[in-house]
């Protein structure tokens, strides 16, 4: 492992409840090995990026109902490619060379599982959205 890749895995939050056993699929250790750490990891970051997007988008958000800011939040990372491929972004870039290699054997359903937890740790955060709504 280079340095990069171990100063890396450094700073990575340690998930105790993101278990990783002998019988899961590769999809899914690599979700819990490493998808669910770097998320956590750019949480701010993605918070930060989703608070752009809304703001670009003339605030159209802030005047919506709680249930259609959530399927907001899901279209956006869904249908927007250009900000879907950003956060991808985000997340690949934390990668290690090791992750990269085996993110690009099955790159498709993994970017599936990348954005789905992006969507729900958004969705989960949306009282923050509104709280940056007041202030300004």
């Amino acid at each position: 492992m280079n340095d990069r890749s171990t100063e890396l895995l450094r700073f990575r939050p340690l998930l105790p409840n993101a278990r990783i056993t002998e019988d899961m699929s590769g999809d899914e250790r690599f979700q819990n090995a490493t998808l669910r750490p770097i998320i956590k990891f750019q949480n701010a970051l993605l918070i930060a990026a989703f608070r752009n997007y809304v703001h670009k988008h003339k605030n159209f958000f802030h005047g919506l109902t709680l249930p259609k800011k959530l399927e907001y939040i899901e279209h956006a990372i869904q249908k927007d490619v250009k900000f879907r491929n950003s956060l991808k972004g985000m997340i690949i870039g934390q990668y290690t060379v090791e992750e990269y290699e085996i993110y690009i054997q099955n790159s498709s359903a993994l970017n599936k599982r990348m954005m789905n937890m992006v969507i729900e740790r958004l969705k989960d955060q949306v009282q923050l959205f509104e709280l940056a709504s007041l202030s300004q």
